[in-house]
């Protein structure tokens, strides 16, 4: 059985199709998203995005669980371009003093327990990153690459070979 979603564009919002490609313009900026046109038929009919499987017999079910997905991918993309995607978060120390600042596509994790060589996270696709004191904040229109951002600063504080119970210096998701 073969299912259809429909996804409703607000005003404001331009989407369009081009092969097995969506891009979503709005106020805030663009996001462009990739789709399996083996799994998926996608169609513009006015103010509607249609997201179909495509009816070989094998595929149906994949087809149907990829239909959900790229639907909700869809509406993040839609979300997004109104307004932004942001996480905040804290710089905590304890031992030495630890200073965050952007250069190009990377944030500078700099004096993380006392090393001089300072560690490098990647900004993921056009996120922006602001630092203000010890509070750093990430936004940006596409919510997998400020999940992506974050993420990788926090991988970039992971403390190896000492005790993390009592070396808790690094770069957390603030708690509001």
């Amino acid at each position: 059985m073969i299912f259809m979603i429909t996804v409703e564009i607000p005003n404001g919002i331009q989407v369009e199709v081009k092969g097995s490609e969506v891009t979503t313009k709005g106020t805030l900026g663009s996001n462009t998203r990739n789709f399996n046109d083996a799994l998926l038929v996608v169609k513009k009919d006015g103010n509607k995005i249609s997201i179909s499987g495509v009816a070989h017999k094998q595929l149906v079910k994949k087809g149907n669980m990829a239909e959900r997905s790229f639907a909700k991918q869809l509406q993040n993309d839609i979300n997004g371009v109104t307004k932004h995607y942001e996480s905040n978060m804290q710089v905590i120390f304890a031992h030495f003093p630890i200073t965050v600042e952007v250069k190009g596509d990377t944030v500078l994790i700099k004096n993380l327990i006392g090393e001089r060589a300072p560690r490098e996270a990647r900004i993921a696709g056009a996120t922006k990153v602001e630092v203000k004191g010890t509070n750093v904040r990430v936004y940006g229109t596409n919510i997998n690459d400020v999940s992506q951002t974050c993420a990788n600063m926090r991988k970039a504080c992971k403390i190896r070979e000492k005790d993390a119970r009592v070396f808790q210096d690094g770069v957390y998701f603030a708690l509001e």
